[in-house]
């Protein structure tokens, strides 16, 4: 039976949430920090289930060293916060009004702070509120570093809760990717075959990320969205697409297509330059295994592409990480040697990019296993 996004959680228990929590504590003591400051966004609703705004003021979950967590939320943000798990958890929740000070709340949440020890912050704390927090910062030096680094075990290796829903969103694109051949038709336009594409993505998804259709030319540039440009038979389409389901986990596939169905009819030197394309993916595919770094990854696939004679035409990173973001770590480039760990998810994505002519790219979202990558999405990767 197909799954509907009403049919996926949008939350998971708090006993998940707690459990979360708790092991970022357990982090953070181990790391000789004094906690961290999580603003709304992906790592706050990682830690508490919900997607609360607070708009240009300050609402953060706080996670000292020892002590029970605190949320700081504005008075008038009660509401969104009522209706998550937050209420469930083992928390303390602190309220604020306009005119009082949320950055003084931060402090008293983070208890003793030795002078020196290091605080993490999250990304989405904007450089207003960072500035201020620092600002009320009782010791003289002090190291600041991000959540993502702090608290990367715990964001980089997906549970089988996240697993699952990130599956449920690939299988989500993969049906709306079913579709795409019979768009493709010559004489409509990449604008006619995008509006479609958001009509089905949001059939299976409960919000868009993303929709490319890249046809001839456009295809070269990566992130090309969608124009008027009409469709001809036999050009390819790059065409990369992305929703958002249930606790907020992201789709990301991408394919690329023949106008008309027939990939004979395509440009002998693209149709060539595809089958190079599709054996950097598989390189990179069979490459993956706990313990191989990140950046051995993204050679494996890299180096088919260059040794072909495009190494000029693979101009971005091969993949990155995906889960409640659509982009986090871990990046799959060069310069990053991470290792991989059971239950990492992220995306293999090579493409090859020929200005003024057409593109390509192959992309699929994987999970680390024991035994190596298996792909969330399962569609046809052929040119059709």
């Amino acid at each position: 039976m197909t799954e509907t996004p009403d049919s996926i959680p949008s939350t998971f228990g708090p006993e998940l949430y707690s459990e979360r929590i708790e092991r970022a504590q357990q982090a953070v003591r181990e790391a000789g920090a004094a906690g961290a400051v999580i603003a709304t966004g992906a790592e706050f609703a990682y830690f508490t289930g919900s997607w609360a705004s607070s708009h240009e003021r300050l609402t953060s979950l706080v996670i000292p060293a020892a002590g029970r967590a605190t949320v700081i939320v504005l008075s008038t943000d009660m509401g969104d916060i009522r209706r998550s798990p937050i209420g469930e958890l083992d928390v303390d929740i602190k309220q604020w009004a306009d005119g009082q000070d949320p950055y003084a709340l931060v402090w008293n949440a983070l208890g003793e702070a030795p002078a020196g020890a290091t605080i993490g912050l999250s990304s989405s704390l904007t450089a207003d509120h960072v500035l201020r927090i620092q600002k009320r910062d009782p010791a003289e030096r002090r190291d600041w570093v991000l959540t993502a680094d702090l608290l990367s075990d715990l964001y980089y290796r997906k549970g089988a809760e996240e697993v699952a829903q990130l599956g449920q969103a690939a299988a989500a694109i993969d049906r709306v990717h079913a579709a795409v051949p019979e768009l493709l038709t010559p004489g409509v336009t990449e604008k006619q075959v995008a509006d479609k594409l958001s009509e089905l993505i949001l059939a299976e998804h409960d919000s868009i990320d993303f929709v490319i259709v890249g046809s001839g030319p456009n295809g070269a540039d990566p992130h090309h969205d969608f124009s008027d440009r009409v469709l001809r038979a036999g050009e390819p389409v790059v065409v990369d697409l992305g929703g958002t389901l249930g606790a907020g986990y992201h789709s990301d596939c991408t394919r690329t297509y023949v106008v008309g169905g027939d990939s004979q009819a395509a440009p002998e030197d693209f149709r060539a330059a595809y089958d190079v394309l599709y054996r950097a993916y598989r390189a990179a595919f069979d490459a993956v295994r706990p313990g191989v770094t990140a950046q051995e990854i993204d050679s494996a696939a890299r180096d088919i592409i260059e040794a072909a004679g495009y190494g000029d035409a693979f101009f971005h990173r091969l993949g990155h990480g995906i889960g409640l973001s659509g982009h986090e770590d871990p990046f799959i480039m060069q310069g990053n040697d991470t290792p991989l760990t059971e239950g990492m998810c992220f995306s293999i994505e090579p493409g090859i990019y020929v200005a003024d002519k057409w593109g390509m790219r192959l992309e699929d979202i994987v999970v680390v296993e024991a035994s190596g990558a298996r792909s969330l999405n399962n569609g046809p990767r052929e040119l059709c």
